[in-house]
């Protein structure tokens, strides 16, 4: 018996051991970090700003690799589904975990389950964008626009589930208007067909709706977060526009497979950190419209919980769904 326990205790300590070894050791190889969306929208812009600063701090090249499709479903599938060691990251957002649940009738993964946090990165406010083409000047030309034809006014997304798509939803619902959804597989492809006058506007992340606005592309009319945001310090919010209570944004925060040793997971968040303070991705970020973040896998894990219980009833309430 007490052979028996001696090498229970062994093969613990052996176990231990080896955990300890693999944490010290990681990374021993290049990272794979899932990009949900597609290049050119503000998640990609985002996953690639802090890909360059984790390849300096963790001494291994990590590299972005773009999985659209399904509002992030596709990729955060691919994320969930890979080995659980640390060598694949997700670039997920607040919409994908808080949204995507309540909106998809078949969830193919449960990102709230089957990822485990590792840091929160930037935040970000939308803005309201027309194609010069459309006859409104303010968000009450909206609203008067989009009530006297019903239906007939569209509006593009980044994907169903999306902050993009919910922000318009939480302005329909709040107006009483009937405007249809046109999803794409990301901004990108969204603000092309904008630009080029297929849709007529988009509530689109700042970031990648910024350049366009600064070129007199798109118009823009205002902004969705509590606040007016420092980018467009000139618009008014869409509260502030006549559209009391209204409030919408998203963020995004890195995230591995569930079963990720906490150590490897310690090292990534230390990593993440370091990166959402190193000057070159404070700078691109800020100049771009994204609020900086960063913080423990715990407060991020506190963060998403307040975005379940926000967003939830929103989407029930708005009646959006996607199959």
């Amino acid at each position: 018996m007490t052979r028996f326990f001696t090498r229970m205790l062994a093969g613990a300590a052996f176990a231990l051991a080896a955990s300890v070894a693999h944490a010290q050791a990681f990374p021993a190889k290049p990272i794979r970090l899932i990009c949900p969306f597609p290049p050119g929208g503000a998640v990609d812009i985002a996953s690639r700003a802090i890909a360059t600063e984790l390849s300096k701090v963790l001494g291994q090249t990590v590299t972005v690799d773009n999985r659209p499709g399904a509002g992030g479903n596709i990729g955060g599938t691919e994320a969930a589904r890979s080995a659980p060691d640390g060598y694949t990251l997700f670039m997920t957002t607040s919409g994908i975990n808080a949204i995507n649940p309540a909106l998809y009738a078949k969830m193919p993964f449960d990102p709230n389950r089957d990822l485990m946090p590792v840091a929160a990165l930037v935040s970000l406010a939308n803005v309201l964008v027309l194609h010069p083409s459309v006859k409104a000047n303010s968000v009450a030309e909206v609203i008067a626009m989009a009530r006297a034809q019903p239906g007939k006014i569209n509006y593009a997304s980044s994907g169903s589930g999306t902050s993009i798509h919910m922000s318009a939803e939480m302005f329909n619902f709040m107006n009483k208007t009937e405007m249809t959804h046109i999803p794409y597989k990301g901004s990108a492809p969204a603000v092309t067909d904008l630009l080029g006058g297929q849709v007529m506007m988009m509530f689109d992340n700042i970031p990648s709706a910024l350049p366009h606005i600064k070129a007199g592309k798109l118009r823009a009319l205002a902004t969705t977060g509590s606040k007016r945001d420092a980018a467009l310090p000139e618009l008014p919010t869409i509260a502030e526009s006549g559209v009391a209570g209204y409030e919408s944004g998203v963020w995004f925060g890195l995230a591995v497979a569930a079963g990720t040793p906490r150590e490897v997971i310690a090292k990534l968040n230390d990593a993440a950190n370091k990166g959402t303070k190193a000057p070159e991705f404070v700078k691109r970020m800020t100049d771009l419209g994204y609020n900086i973040m960063g913080g423990t896998p715990e407060q991020m894990t506190e963060l998403l919980k307040v975005e379940v219980a926000r967003w939830g009833p929103i989407v029930k309430a708005s009646g959006a769904k996607a199959d």
